[in-house]
C-alpha cells in the first residue's frame, strides 16, 4: 500500500506531465488516501482537468475538489454573454433538446434545469456548457423522466458490469430504491469506482447514484 507522501509525490507528477494544467497553480494535501485539491486556476477546463489527473493515480481513494476559478480581466464575461454561449452550446448538441433544459447564470455559475428522457442527456448538457469562456462552474439539477421498474434497472446494471473489462462485476452489488442505485462492494482503483458509477448512470430509469464502493488496493 503506497504511503501518502508516496501518493502525493506521484500526484504532483501526474499533475506536471498535463499539458494544460499548471502544477504550480494547485496545491496538494494527502490525509490515508484522500486527496484534497486547492488553489486557482484561470478557466473551468483546468479545474476540471486537474481532478481528472488526480483520479488516475494509483493510491488515491478519493478527491476533495477546492480549487477556485478566477479569470483574468481579458478573459472576463457577462452573465448574459454567458448565458448566451450555453444557449448556443446546447443548440449545436445533437444529443440534447435545448428546448427541454432552462438556463440561468448568476455570477458565471450556469445552473441548469428541466427534464430529459436519459441520464446520458444530463451528462451531455453540463459537458457541453462547462469549458465555455467565463464559466465558474456548472450546477445540474436537470431531472429524468423516463419511468422503469426497479427490477429492470437493476438487472440492465449488473450485465453492464459483466461485460465490462474495467469492472470487476463479482465484488459489487447493485441495490435499487425506486429510481435511486446504490453500489456496494469493493474496486482496485478509484478509476474503477467511476466507471461503475458512470456505468450505472447509463441505465435507462437511473436519477441517482449513491457510489458506496471502497477502493482497495
Amino acid at each position: 500500500m503506497k504511503s501518502d507522501a508516496t501518493i502525493k509525490e506521484d500526484v504532483l507528477a501526474e499533475l506536471a506531465w498535463q499539458p494544460n494544467i499548471d502544477e504550480t497553480q494547485v496545491g496538494v494535501v494527502v490525509d490515508k488516501g484522500v486527496v484534497t485539491l486547492t488553489g486557482t486556476v484561470d478557466n473551468y477546463a483546468k479545474k476540471r482537468a486537474a481532478e481528472r489527473a488526480v483520479k488516475s493515480v494509483s493510491g488515491v481513494r478519493a478527491v476533495a475538489e477546492n480549487i477556485q476559478v478566477k479569470y483574468g480581466s481579458n478573459y472576463k464575461k457577462t452573465d448574459q454573454e454567458i448565458a448566451k454561449a450555453a444557449a448556443d452550446s446546447l443548440k449545436w448538441d445533437s444529443s440534447v433538446s435545448e428546448d427541454d433544459i432552462e438556463i440561468k447564470v448568476e455570477n458565471g455559475w450556469i445552473y441548469l434545469s428541466g427534464e430529459v428522457e436519459w441520464n446520458y442527456q444530463k451528462i451531455a448538457a453540463k459537458r457541453a456548457v462547462q469549458n465555455l469562456l467565463g464559466v465558474r462552474g456548472v450546477s445540474n439539477t436537470i431531472s429524468i423522466k423516463q419511468e422503469v421498474e426497479p427490477l429492470d434497472i437493476k438487472e440492465k446494471i449488473t450485465k453492464a458490469f459483466e461485460r465490462m473489462a474495467q469492472v470487476d462485476a463479482k465484488n459489487i452489488s447493485v441495490d435499487v430504491e425506486g429510481h435511486k442505485v446504490k453500489l456496494r462492494g469493493k474496486v482496485h482503483s478509484i478509476s474503477e469506482k467511476n466507471e461503475a458509477r458512470k456505468t450505472a448512470y447509463f441505465a435507462p430509469g437511473v436519477f441517482e447514484v449513491e457510489n458506496e464502493l471502497e477502493v482497495v488496493y
